[in-house]
């Protein structure tokens, strides 16, 4: 009689009342573990449903393709899927693997069941090497089967040999590859198989695993810890499996999450609530103290700013209300309520910016120390960051209450608001906005809001100049077109009207299209008789008309009656406002206003004017008020005279002498 106990790596057979004690070898958890039918197919329900569903009906495909992250069970699966069709009960999807043909395909043994490294035989001879043999049927089994892991390694002419052969395959092979960079098979590979996707596994699957394997080794474990493992593992069964034997080795047969902290140098969820409750506490000395005091531990900086990414992720997740464990990694309750409740989301993702930016920046870093350091001194004042779209939605809110509050507190009436006023186009729009105005911001208004205030263009553009004759800017005066003996179209050829074009925009005409004689032409314009000069024609726009509001002038500030009067005046008359532009100096003293212009045929235009001038500044304060022009002399001399009717047609077009 006997009997045999296993306590983990060790078997205890008694025989004839004698204890043996065997040793066997040790087996790491990812291997002792390998799923051996597709019931043990963790995470994979659809792959292994579909498989099963294909071997009972027997529509076996002569080609699949898995694809999938690491560690996730292609491999595992395509062993189980060649026991399903070699089993010696089978084809079945559920394999014994009892039989021999099992066993082989579990040890790798098997003839007819051949694994090729595709890393590592990538060249077309050893795809031609598998089309020969492909020829002769299996050895004891029922299918020849190839599985080509990692098949995105073979060259373009290694898959261009493999085309034909897994397109008309004899009837006892079937290939299958695994690959986890899916986009490098080449399109034809991939319609002539079956594919299958597979996922990464669930963290709590993958805690269950974990919980079950250390049940298996007599190990005792806490779930913070195993919640830990499955975590890090990023959904692969095998790195979970592989930290798990990692962290086994230095708990002594217990797995905690205190443990692993201090082994593997890590910032706990309780050192972390410390640093940043005193990161929103805007306490800067003692926060960067405690990361002194991290780092002196020998906690990498590296590993740091991961757990403070972590960290602000889950506090993330807390704010938009998931308290899952499992996206977690310990219970919501760990995480400190004075930092969720000092930091609203946006504040959150602005500081997992800043840990996600600050592991790109460490690697070209001067220091990473100092990178770190002011990332968290950035943190003390996070709680005074508002967002783009915060400021954005505070101005829509109040846009409404400060259009209103403008107009109310607006006390300067425009002249377009007053009755039965016409002011100048000019006047309008100098005119400065009053003191309640509020501006109008492109970005908060309306792009399909019609502007109607704009007044319309001519024919699409700006609207064209108006064209005034030369002899309009001859002292206000108007010359008589029933005067056979003088008309302003005689001297020209061409019949165009004197002085067409636009002052502004005055050329010099060419010689020949020059009057004959100038002198003759000043001559014969001084010799006009008197009675063939009209009185001008007086406008409704002229400063005669203007909306002048008696006793309402200020007559202690002398440049805004300047600034008045060149208003009022370019609309009516022109001359005198250009030649009241070029004056200076302006004084007023007892009723009297002085001003100065350089002498000449300016200084005689200007106070050929002056009646007009007193005129209007009667009327603009409401009492008689002299204008007195003074001759401005100019500081250096010219070195040329030039001739008074050179002088009289340059100001006369704006023009200038070459």
């Amino acid at each position: 009689m006997s009997s045999a106990l296993t306590v983990g790596p060790i078997i205890i057979v008694k025989y004839r009342n004698l204890v043996y004690l065997l040793f066997m070898a040790y087996e790491v958890t990812a291997t002792r573990r390998r799923p051996q039918n597709f019931n043990n197919l963790v995470g994979q329900d659809f792959v292994a449903a579909t498989l099963k569903n294909t071997i009972e009906t027997g529509k076996i495909a002569h080609a699949y393709l898995f694809s999938g992250p690491r560690g996730c069970g292609k491999t595992s699966t395509a062993r189980i899927l060649a026991k399903s069709l070699n089993c010696a009960k089978g084809p079945t999807a559920n394999p014994c693997g009892e039989c021999e043909f099992c066993r082989e395909i579990t040890a790798g043994s098997s003839l007819d069941v051949i694994e090729i490294d595709g890393a590592s035989n990538t060249s077309v001879n050893d795809i031609r090497q598998i089309k020969d043999e492909v020829m002769f049927p299996p050895n004891a089994c029922r299918y020849k089967i190839y599985i080509i892991d990692e098949v995105h390694m073979l060259s373009t002419s290694a898959f261009n040999a493999l085309l034909k052969t897994i397109e008309e395959p004899p009837q006892y092979v079937i290939f299958i590859f695994a690959t986890t960079e899916l986009q490098k098979v080449p399109a034809t590979i991939k319609s002539r198989c079956q594919q299958f996707n597979f996922r990464l596994v669930p963290i709590e699957k993958v805690k269950e695993q974990l919980a079950q394997a250390a049940a298996e080794v007599g190990i005792k474990a806490e779930d913070e810890a195993l919640y830990w493992i499955a975590r890090e593992s990023t959904g692969s069964m095998r790195d979970s499996y592989t930290l798990f034997d990692q962290v086994a080795a230095f708990s002594d047969g217990e797995i905690t999450y205190d443990k692993i902290r201090d082994k593997l140098g890590l910032v706990g969820v309780d050192r972390l609530n410390e640093l940043f409750g005193l990161c929103v506490q805007g306490d800067t000395s003692s926060a960067l103290l405690h990361l002194d005091e991290y780092l002196q531990n020998g906690v990498s900086i590296e590993q740091l700013i991961t757990n403070c990414t972590d960290y602000l992720r889950s506090l993330l997740l807390i704010k938009n209300g998931i308290t899952k464990e499992a996206l977690l990694g310990q219970a919501a309750d760990r995480f400190s309520r004075e930092v969720l409740d000092a930091w609203n989301p946006i504040q959150i993702e602005r500081a997992m910016d800043i840990f996600m930016q600050l592991f790109r920046d460490i690697r070209y870093s001067l220091s990473p120390r100092y990178e770190f350091e002011l990332a968290v001194s950035r943190l003390c004042w996070l709680k005074k960051y508002i967002s783009p779209a915060e400021v954005k939605a505070a101005v829509e809110a109040v846009k409404p209450l400060l259009e209103k509050s403008a107009v109310g507190r607006s006390g300067i009436q425009s002249e377009a608001q007053k009755p039965n006023a016409n002011p100048p186009v000019k006047q309008m729009q100098e005119t400065q906005a009053p003191s309640g105005y509020v501006p109008k911001f492109s970005a908060l208004e309306d792009s399909t809001e019609k502007k109607e205030d704009s007044a319309p263009f001519h024919d699409g553009g700006a609207e064209p100049p108006v064209k005034n004759s030369a002899t309009q800017f001859f002292s206000g005066i108007q010359v008589s077109s029933a005067d056979d003996d003088f008309d302003d179209t005689d001297d020209f050829d061409d019949g165009s009207e004197y002085g067409e074009s636009d002052a502004d925009e005055y050329s010099p005409a060419p010689e020949d299209e020059m009057p004959p004689d100038m002198d003759a032409f000043v001559a014969q314009l001084e010799s006009m008789p008197k009675e063939k000069i009209q009185a001008p024609v007086k406008d409704e726009n002229s400063p005669e008309h203007a909306p002048v509001e008696p006793g309402q002038a200020d007559l202690s500030d002398a440049e805004s009656v300047k600034a008045a009067m060149i208003r009022d005046f370019s609309v009516g008359d022109g001359m005198t406002a250009g030649l009241l532009e070029k004056t200076s100096a302006w004084r007023i003293e007892d009723g009297k206003i002085t001003c100065r212009i350089p002498g000449g045929f300016q200084m005689d235009q200007l106070k050929s004017r002056t009646a007009k001038i007193e005129e209007y500044l009667a009327k603009l304060f409401g009492k008689t008020c002299s204008f007195i022009i003074e001759r401005e002399e100019s500081p250096v001399a010219s070195s040329t005279q030039l001739p008074l009717e050179v002088e009289l047609l340059r100001d006369i077009f704006k023009g200038r002498v070459v």
